[in-house]
């Protein structure tokens, strides 16, 4: 089977999530695993699809038939790296929010040899003290020769130097 990688844009309605589905099922593809929103009006999302290697070409022609309604970009999928058993450190990122937060957490991840496996965040009111919240659920990937503790260590430092909470998971 070959993987395809989907990444699905659109104005956000009713059946965009059918119509990709569709699509994908008609040419024998099998939708493994997605990440789908709505935000700010708009649909987006990415798609993991396995396909015989014959009908891979043929799905991405019917996708493109999309257009108009969804933009739809397919990339070839690169498997996972045989052999290698990567680590997984998570954690949440908590703090009043402001500009540059995402930018310093993806920074001090990949100068330690981290690489975002998983990101979802969220801003919010604050209830009690008013402006916005930001929140963050981050799963990264270590490689075997990254020390983990050392990781951990730079992200509580990170933490107190732009004032935001970060708990790592159990």
């Amino acid at each position: 089977m070959t993987t395809l990688v989907l990444t699905v844009v659109g104005d956000d309605r009713a059946g965009l999530v059918s119509a990709v589905a569709h699509i994908v099922d008609a040419h024998g593809g099998n939708w493994e695993n997605s990440e789908l929103a709505e935000l700010a009006g708009a649909f987006a999302g990415i798609v993991e699809v396995s396909v015989t290697p014959e009908r891979a070409d043929d799905l991405r022609a019917a996708l493109e038939g999309l257009a108009g309604t969804l933009t739809v970009t397919v990339h070839a999928g690169s498997g996972s790296l045989a052999g290698v058993a990567p680590r997984s450190v998570t954690f949440d990122v908590v703090g009043n929010d402001r500009p540059g937060i995402v930018r310093e957490v993806s920074a001090a991840l990949s100068a330690r040899g981290a690489s975002i496996e998983r990101m979802s965040t969220q801003t919010t009111d604050a209830a009690m003290a008013g402006g916005r919240l930001f929140e963050a659920s981050i799963t990264a990937t270590v490689a075997a020769d990254v020390e983990v503790d050392d990781l951990v260590a730079e992200l509580e430092r990170l933490a107190t130097e732009i004032q935001v909470d970060v708990t790592l998971a159990d």
